[in-house]
């Protein structure tokens, strides 16, 4: 800097108020947000293009302090629950909330649940008043006449009712129809509804549905199309822009015309938790909306009310909904596989069933083709013994949910409060750079709880305006045990409007190999889905404020900043009592441009609907395989005896015959016969097993335990289980062997919960999935989520840890040895390549003299955050994958085995010669763990 701009500096820090050298990095700041012209200046020119301003010093000065403190008013100030009370007076109930949750809740502590609207949870008070009715009263089947089915009727019955009033209704106005589920119940409106295919003497019926409907509202359209009934998805705009002012005209036409159409819409939707007015309901009964405005006859409504009663109150007695399905656990999170259909008694005699199952009959013959039903809606639809003991127990959820919150208007204050604070302080982040961190995706301001759920549907962007795929942050957040939502949440329709995703681009990414349901988060640069967090009757501000840490921990590049304008408006607040129902205006419109990443993920103890892979057809370039000269060497070898425990590193150890000797042929698992990994139990990576292969035994052992041993191949101590074991490796079901009653009590006194081991039993073969294989070859997994062999390369182990030491220098995070990072991708083999990722390219492989092939990339999951020494959490090495891979988060290949009898035995110097692809094929699975 010139001796001039150090002059100019000096003046203008010293005129403008600001006395101390510390005070500089305020001061620029204050300045340089006043006038963002002079942002990227030096600071000697900085400071004279502010000198050269034509204001006064008083003026200035005045200026600069109160930006000073609207800086000062940054994120750390706002993200408290003293800030939180002043804006939102609706939290919590009567008594004590954490209280509350720390009673009816301890299973939740340390984890931050935001997924309600998938299930929320049930309290402590539901279960123990359910165990002791059951222990005080024996039901029997409602079919029959004794003592016992009396009871079971009336306690039903009384149920009924109870529904019913919860929902401000009658017997007199509507029947509950139970079901196991709103599917089901919907399922159940499909095939009973009277639809009626056009012919040339009668209009036929309609199936017209809004967009943003559940997949199993759009469904239906399955069952109206094969009878000739045309399905027609409808916009909200169109619903809207035909309201007529009276319907006298239809009504007229209704009289004459009396061909049955059904109109579908939820109640709140389960994407973005926008609440839609129930004024529909008789709008479209009376012909006054659309598409009731564009063809006569009678007009049903079917309210999906699923989503909205999880939170809200439903008042039919206000919006006589014709159909209105409802899932219980949605409500009192117990119990589950139960639903219910509330069927307007006005409607229920135009239904037609075709099936009748046990006690729907008032009589029928064997015989002929003759069968009368039940007079009752109920009984009629009903099919053989309904879930009697799961729907008593709904009447002890009635009396938690009461007792605990004082009722559901509580619920949708508190939770929607909940909704708005994070709303407004997700949307006001912003990157070092000014650019915004999320991208939400919603229809209104959260400004009245009548229109807007506590859902909170959003994308993370990263510093160039980048989305992350909503896989990396599913699995960062699973890191620190917050459970969220990703995908589309079986809302397409929604899905597509707020993300931008054309039809074509839906089959586009099918072909690409992206199914509903996969963490295949974006393809050609795009999201397939997003991230949902929601809100339930015991959320707390400590979860909101957990959350937004975490986003900002984690995804905020340079200082974290806030937009002003929205903290302000936190700041004033919405009116907190009941409002009246006003049409909400879009707020985000587009996404902004995205990385491509059609790598998926993966992870440890995946369930069946998690371990979903990709795979991409090589080209014929790729096909043409050609020999290259590479060396590496291979430098570790390790094994993992019990899956999820810790390794076991060797110098030399013989191959079997679905990988290292011995890897992974043991698991834990919980009393449901579950796999345990690191990602539910990350203790399990103190459990430190040791094979001997001269005494034929494992041993395993752990701090403060005494050592424990057990027989390699079993012995008298082992039984087999007597069905095939129900937890799975990545959807493949596992013959096992129960290790015996010792080592379970080892596990379980050192794990603090039941548990028990369990290994694979030798006679049992489970294959490797053809997808990876070429023709007919086939290969034998332990118990291995992928493959039988993972190997990394200590060039790409190099270039992450530079990425991280950069993050490092940045104050950001901390620092990883490689023998730490090598601990934490837990492959089996460990080779040092000449470039880093050069292994992507790798088609097969001679390690010494034995042949392997390499089947795919491996998917990383959040258990790489997992320090293996002491099982603390972290954020690396995952974040510093995904920056030096441009948002994959592959490391290491999957090798499978080629026989040639020559070798059995791998040792550590071995030379690694490789082949390499011209065009490698890009095939991604997931980690073996």
């Amino acid at each position: 800097m010139c001796l001039a701009c150090c002059c100019c500096c000096c003046c203008c820090f010293s005129a403008h108020g600001f006395g101390t050298v510390d005070q500089w990095p305020e001061f620029a700041r204050c300045v340089s947000s006043q006038y963002p012209t002079l942002l990227h200046m030096n600071v000697g020119v900085f400071c004279m293009a502010v000198c050269s301003q034509n204001l006064s010093v008083v003026g200035v000065n005045i200026q600069l302090k109160v930006k000073m403190e609207a800086h000062a008013f940054g994120f750390n100030d706002v993200c408290t629950f003293e800030s939180f009370q002043k804006v939102w007076k609706h939290y919590g109930y009567s008594g004590d909330l954490e209280e509350m949750r720390r009673e009816q809740f301890a299973r939740m502590k340390g984890m931050t649940y935001l997924d309600h609207a998938g299930t929320t949870l049930f309290p402590q008070s539901q279960i123990k008043g359910f165990s002791q009715d059951l222990a005080e009263n024996v039901y029997g089947n409602p079919h029959s006449h004794n003592p016992s089915s009396r009871l079971t009727h009336d306690t039903v019955e009384r149920v009924r009712y109870r529904i019913l009033q919860h929902f401000n209704t009658c017997p007199e106005e509507y029947t509950v129809v139970f079901t196991s589920g709103s599917t089901a119940a919907l399922k159940l409106v499909a095939e009973s509804f009277p639809w009626r295919p056009a012919d040339p003497t009668e209009p036929g019926s309609l199936f017209c549905y809004l967009t943003d409907n559940h997949t199993s509202v759009v469904g239906i359209r399955g069952v109206a199309s094969q009878l000739g009934v045309p399905a027609i998805p409808v916009q909200l705009e169109e619903v809207e822009q035909t309201a007529q002012a009276t319907s006298e005209t239809n009504g007229a036409a209704r009289e004459g015309n009396q061909t049955p159409h059904l109109f579908c819409y939820p109640a709140q939707s389960n994407f973005s938790g926008r609440k839609y007015p129930l004024c529909y309901v008789k709008g479209i009964q009376c012909g006054k909306l659309y598409p009731s405005t564009k063809k006569t006859g009678r007009w049903c409504v079917l309210l999906d009310a699923a989503c909205l009663a999880s939170c809200s109150l439903l008042d039919l007695q206000a919006h006589p909904a014709d159909f209105v399905p409802i899932s219980f656990y949605k409500i009192f999170g117990f119990p589950t596989g139960l639903g219910a259909l509330l069927i307007r008694n006005d409607t229920a005699g135009i239904l037609r069933k075709v099936y009748f199952g046990g006690g729907t009959a008032s009589a029928y013959l064997a015989g002929q083709d003759y069968f009368v039903p039940k007079a009752s809606v109920a009984s009629r639809f009903e099919d053989g013994t309904i879930s009697f003991l799961d729907i008593i127990a709904l009447n002890h959820g009635f009396e938690a949910l009461e007792g605990l919150t004082g009722g559901m208007n509580n619920i949708k204050l508190h939770t929607f409060g909940l909704a708005r604070y994070t709303y407004i302080l997700l949307s006001s982040l912003l990157h070092g750079n000014g650019l915004p961190v999320v991208q939400i995706y919603s229809d209104t301001t959260y400004d009245d709880p009548d229109a807007q759920g506590p859902i909170i549907n959003f994308n993370v962007l990263d510093a160039k305006g980048e989305i992350i795929g909503y896989s990396q942050v599913d699995k960062l957040a699973s890191l620190f045990n917050i459970q969220v939502r990703t995908g589309c949440f079986c809302n397409t329709g929604a899905c597509q409007r707020h993300l931008g995703i054309s039809d074509q681009a839906v089959k586009d990414n099918l072909q690409a190999g992206h199914e509903c349901g996969d963490n295949v988060d974006l393809v050609n640069g795009q999201p397939t889905g997003s991230v949902r967090i929601s809100f339930g009757y015991m959320s707390t501000f400590q979860d909101c404020q957990t959350f937004l840490k975490f986003v900002v921990d984690s995804f905020v590049q340079g200082p974290v900043r806030v937009d002003e304008e929205r903290l302000a408006s936190l700041r004033a607040g919405p009116p907190v009592g009941e409002t009246a129902h006003r049409p909400p205006a879009p707020c985000c419109n587009g996404l902004p441009e995205a990385k491509m990443d059609t790598e998926g993920s993966g992870g440890v103890g995946k369930t069946p609907s998690d371990c979903v892979r990709e795979e991409r057809v090589p080209t014929a370039a790729a096909k043409a395989l050609k020999s290259e000269d590479v060396s590496a060497t291979l430098t570790n070898i390790f094994l993992y005896p019990i899956k999820s425990c810790a390794a076991v590193e060797v110098r030399e150890w013989p191959l079997g015959q679905s990988g290292l000797l011995y890897d992974r042929s043991w698991m834990v698992v919980n009393v449901n016969g579950v796999c345990l990994s690191q990602k539910q139990e990350p203790r399990l990576c103190l459990i430190r097993p040791h094979v001997s292969l001269q005494r034929s035994e494992l041993s395993v052992s752990a701090e403060g335990m005494d050592t424990i041993s057990i027989p390699l191949e079993g012995g008298p101590g082992e039984q087999q289980t007597q069905q095939v074991c129900q937890s799975k490796v990545c959807g493949d079901r596992v013959q096992t062997l129960d290790c015996g009653e010792e080592v379970s009590a080892w596990l379980s006194e050192f794990l603090g919960k039941q548990c028990r081991l369990i290994r694979q039993r030798s006679q049992s073969r489970r294959d490797m999935r053809k997808g990876r294989l070429q023709g007919e070859q086939r290969a034998s997994l332990s118990l291995v989520n992928e493959a039988p062999y993972l190997m990394i390369n200590r060039a790409s182990l190099q270039l992450v840890q530079d990425h991280i030491a950069n993050r490092v220098d940045s104050g950001v995070c901390q620092q990883f040895s490689t023998e730490q990072l090598i601990d934490r991708f837990r492959a089996n083999l460990v080779v040092s390549g000449a470039q880093p990722f050069e292994e992507d390219d790798w088609t097969r492989l001679m390690i010494g003299h034995t042949p392997f092939q390499v089947v795919g990339r491996c998917g990383r999951c959040q258990m790489i955050g997992i320090d293996q020494e002491t099982g603390a959490r972290s954020r690396e090495p995952l974040q510093s994958l995904s920056a030096c891979r441009d948002g994959k988060v592959t490391f290491g290949i999957y090798l499978l085995h080629q026989p040639s009898g020559q070798q059995s035995t791998l040792s550590v110097g071995f030379p690694i010669i490789p082949e390499v692809a011209s065009a490698a094929a890009d095939l991604t699975v997931h980690s073996n763990s």
